[in-house]
């Protein structure tokens, strides 16, 4: 698996990424085993999780599995703080204040089993929380050690550029963003990604696959299996179970009929190589369905098809992004 930098900082990480948002639920101890360790073989490198991911539990399988199926030195650790759970409601809330972002990492290290993080992300703008505060926190996790790398997570660009300004003059840089990216969602390339490039900022996409839609299962019926039917992932996926959708999942499994490949694959390719992306994060319920995932890896599309599903997807952009 190829070996991207993020941005321009010194970070690198493979260009696949394992994303771990139902492990410790959805996905148990052994399942997750066996996806870090196909994973690990097949050169990925780059694990993301969130102290939200299960409250917790999603990281303390992480942490139980480092060392016992892969070492520590083989993985590049990315979570995400600023989501918490209420204690009376169980509720979820942003909070991206210095206390709650630093407690947060405490915990996180404790349950990944690690002295540092190799990234560490906010996972959502506070607008209760001055951005000035937020980015101390992130400039003291790196200068404590806690973490190497620090970045931000569904920002908008206009407040991420506000927040590598700040962390410039501290010199610790924003390495990182990471926002959901697919065929069925290219929102960001109205002025994410041109600000990011800017930056010289890194891109993690998440959803890859469109929340699972772009694998081509939700084509005819919603599998009993399948996120859609699952009552804590069932709005999750909704959005994308549409009209629109369903003409995007149809011109990529036409692509992927002439290339004698499966629709997963021809998505993932597109995400993984589109501008300005280090890495394409994508989840598997279980290690079947990842080795599937990375067959993807020797795919390059070719340019007619990278073109044809380019206009199909295509965002509006207009005025003031293109005057």
């Amino acid at each position: 698996m190829q070996q991207r930098r993020v941005g321009r900082s010194g970070l690198t990480v493979s260009s696949l990424g394992l994303g771990t948002m139902t492990w410790g639920r959805d996905t148990d101890e052994h399942e997750a085993a066996a996806q870090l360790a196909a994973f690990v073989r097949a050169g990925g490198t780059l694990i993301d999780t969130a102290a939200s991911y299960g409250d917790g539990d999603a990281e303390e399988l992480i942490g139980s599995l480092i060392d016992e199926t892969v070492d520590r030195e083989d993985l590049v650790l990315v979570s995400k703080a600023g989501v918490r759970t209420r204690r009376t409601g169980g509720s979820s809330v942003v909070d991206a204040s210095r206390g709650t972002l630093l407690d947060t990492l405490d915990a996180s290290l404790v349950r990944l089993n690690t002295d540092h993080l190799d990234l560490w992300l906010v996972q959502h703008p506070d607008p209760t929380t001055p951005l000035e505060e937020t980015v101390s926190a992130l400039e003291l996790a790196v200068s404590s050690g806690r973490t190497r790398y620090v970045g931000l997570s569904n920002y908008p660009a206009w407040t991420t550029a506000r927040a590598a300004t700040l962390l410039e003059v501290s010199g610790t840089g924003l390495a990182a963003v990471e926002v959901e990216y697919s065929l069925l969602q290219r929102g960001i390339e109205r002025e994410l990604l041109p600000a990011a490039h800017g930056l010289g900022t890194g891109v993690l996409a998440w959803s890859a696959l469109g929340r699972g839609v772009l694998t081509g299962k939700y084509r005819r019926s919603v599998p009993a299996d399948a996120r859609a039917a699952s009552p804590h992932l069932r709005g999750f996926v909704e959005p994308y179970l549409n009209d629109r959708g369903h003409g995007v999942v149809e011109a990529v499994a036409t692509a992927a009929d002439g290339l004698g490949r499966s629709p997963l694959e021809v998505a993932l390719a597109w995400v993984r190589d589109a501008p300005g992306v280090s890495s394409a994060v994508l989840g598997a319920r279980t290690a079947a369905q990842l080795r599937g995932a990375l067959a993807a890896d020797d795919l390059v599309l070719p340019a007619p098809i990278r073109r044809v599903l380019d206009e199909v997807t295509a965002v509006d952009v207009g005025y003031p992004e293109r005057f």
